[in-house]
């Protein structure tokens, strides 16, 4: 039996991960993401995302600091 075709955009993707990031997402979108986008593109997402979120908090304190 074949997996499913997931055909998620990269901008739902991106909102996804972003509203999984706040914690404020309610259980029904979360279950139609689910279906719906890659677990590999969520997964790359998300640590692309959070490397650009660490990298903008080193910015910030440098800049503060400096």
């Amino acid at each position: 039996m074949a997996a499913p075709e997931r055909s998620g955009s990269l901008l739902g993707t991106v909102k996804a991960v972003l509203w999984g990031f706040l914690g404020v997402r309610q259980r029904a979108e979360y279950e139609k993401d689910i279906k719906r986008l890659n677990p590999l593109h969520l997964v790359v997402v998300g640590m692309v995302m959070a490397f650009v979120f660490v990298g903008a908090l080193i910015a910030l304190v440098n800049w503060v600091a400096g």
